[in-house]
C-alpha cells in the first residue's frame, strides 16, 4: 500500500514536532542521561532513555512480525558492515557530544528554545558530515571501510537466536521480550522514577515516534514503482541533509528526514513560547565558542562514520536489533564515558 511521497513528508513533520515538544518538555538527552547518572547520582533520565529504547525495540518488532515494515530494507540490516569504523565513529560522536553539551536532537530543540549555541552547533555538524559523507573526508572513509568491512551470516540478534534452533518468529519474540522487557524492568525497577509520570510518559512517547517513523516510511511510503528509504528518527544525515536543502531547495527533494528536521525544530520552538521557556542564550567566551565547534564537528563526522547518533543508533537502529547498531551504540557510550569521566575530561559548562 501506497499513499504517496506527500504524506511521509507530513508525517515526519508530524513526528519532529512531538519529538521536539517531548524533548524540550522532559530534557530528553543520552548526555543528559549519563551526566546526571554518573556524576550526580540520579538515575531517572537515563531510565526515561531505557524505557523509550525498550518501547522502540517492542514496537518495531511488533511491526515486523505484523508484516507491516520491511526492517532489511534498513540501513541498519545490512549485508556487510564495518564494526572497527562503525566503533570508532560511535566513539568520536560520543566524545564530540561532551564538548558540544548535547547531541544532534538536543541541538535542534535547543535551537528552538533560542539557544543560539546550537544553531552553530548544527551548522558545524552538517558541514562535517556532509564532508565525510561525500566532500573531502569522504575517500579516507571509504578507505577504511573497504579496509574492515565483513560480510557475517548474522547481522540481527534474532539471527543470531536463530542459530539455537529456533524458527524465525521465535528468535524475534525472544529477542523481543529480552531486550525490550529487559529494560522496562531496569527503567521501573528505580523507585524515583516510577514517581515521574513525565518522565515516563517521555520515554514511551520518544520509542513509539520511532516505531511510527518506521510504519510511516516503510509501510505507508512503500512504493514498487518508486521505492523511498525505509528509516525512522536519526539526525546527522538529516541535519546535513535539511541544511543543503535550505541552500538548495530548487535541486533537491523534500523527504522524510528533511521534514523530521524541521518538525522538531517547530515543535520545540512552539512549547517554548506557550510554556515561557524561550530565551536568547549565547557563548560566554570565545574558548566556549571553539569546544563547541570542535565537539560538532565530531559529530558530524563521527555520526557518518556510524552511520547515526545517539538517536540514529542507540534508539532507531537499536529498533531493529541490528548487531552493527549495538556495536555503534557502545562506541558512543564509551566516547561519552571518555568525556565525562576519562584523562581527557570534556571540561565546560554542565549544561547545553
Amino acid at each position: 500500500m501506497s499513499f504517496g511521497p506527500d504524506i511521509v513528508v507530513c508525517c515526519g513533520l508530524l513526528i519532529g514536532v512531538i519529538f521536539g515538544a517531548a524533548g524540550l518538555l522532559s530534557g530528553f538527552c543520552l548526555l543528559s542521561s549519563l551526566r546526571g547518572w554518573w556524576g550526580d547520582g540520579d538515575g531517572r533520565l537515563v531510565r526515561t532513555y531505557a524505557l523509550a529504547i525498550g518501547v522502540a525495540v517492542a514496537a518495531t518488532q511488533l511491526l515486523a512480525l505484523g508484516g507491516a515494515v520491511d526492517l532489511d530494507r534498513s540501513i541498519y540490516l545490512q549485508t556487510s558492515f564495518s564494526a572497527p569504523l562503525m566503533f570508532a565513529g560511535g566513539l568520536l560522536f560520543g566524545y564530540g557530544m561532551v564538548l558540544a553539551n548535547g547531541c544532534a536532537s538536543r541541538a535542534l530543540v535547543l535551537l528552538g528554545r533560542g539557544n543560539l549555541r546550537s544553531f552553530v552547533v548544527v551548522v558545524t555538524l552538517a558541514v562535517a558530515a556532509q564532508m565525510t559523507l561525500k566532500g573531502l573526508i569522504a575517500p579516507a572513509r571509504l578507505a577504511l571501510l573497504r579496509a574492515t568491512q565483513a560480510t557475517p551470516d548474522i547481522v540481527s540478534l534474532p539471527g543470531l537466536l536463530a542459530t539455537l534452533g529456533l524458527d524465525a518468529m521465535a528468535a524475534r519474540v525472544l529477542a523481543l521480550v529480552a531486550v525490550g522487557g529487559g529494560l522496562a524492568l531496569f527503567a521501573f525497577a528505580h523507585p524515583a522514577f516510577r514517581k515521574s509520570g513525565g518522565q515516563i510518559a517521555a520515554g514511551v512517547t520518544v520509542g513509539l515516534l520511532v516505531a511510527a517513523g518506521w510504519f510511516v516510511t516503510g509501510f505507508l511510503g512503500a512504493d514498487d514503482f518508486n521505492p523511498a528509504p525505509v528509516t525512522s528518527m536519526t539526525y546527522v544525515a538529516p541535519v546535513a541533509d535539511a541544511v543543503q536543502y535550505v541552500m538548495l531547495s530548487t535541486g533537491l527533494t523534500l523527504n522524510f528526514g528533511i521534514a523530521l528536521v524541521g518538525g522538531v525544530l517547530a515543535g520545540s520552538l512552539a512549547t517554548a513560547l506557550l510554556t515561557g521557556r524561550f530565551r536568547w542564550e549565547g557563548y560566554t567566551s570565545p574558548a566556549h565558542m571553539i569546544r563547541s565547534i570542535g565537539g560538532a564537528a565530531l559529530m558530524g563526522a563521527g555520526g557518518a562514520m556510524a552511520l547515526g547518533c545517539s538517536v540514529g543508533q542507540g534508539l532507531t537502529g537499536l529498533s531493529t536489533l541490528a548487531l552493527a547498531s549495538f556495536v555503534a551504540a557502545s562506541g558512543i557510550v564509551a566516547g561519552a564515558a571518555f568525556g565525562l569521566r576519562g584523562p581527557l575530561q570534556a571540561r565546560g559548562p554542565a549544561k547545553a
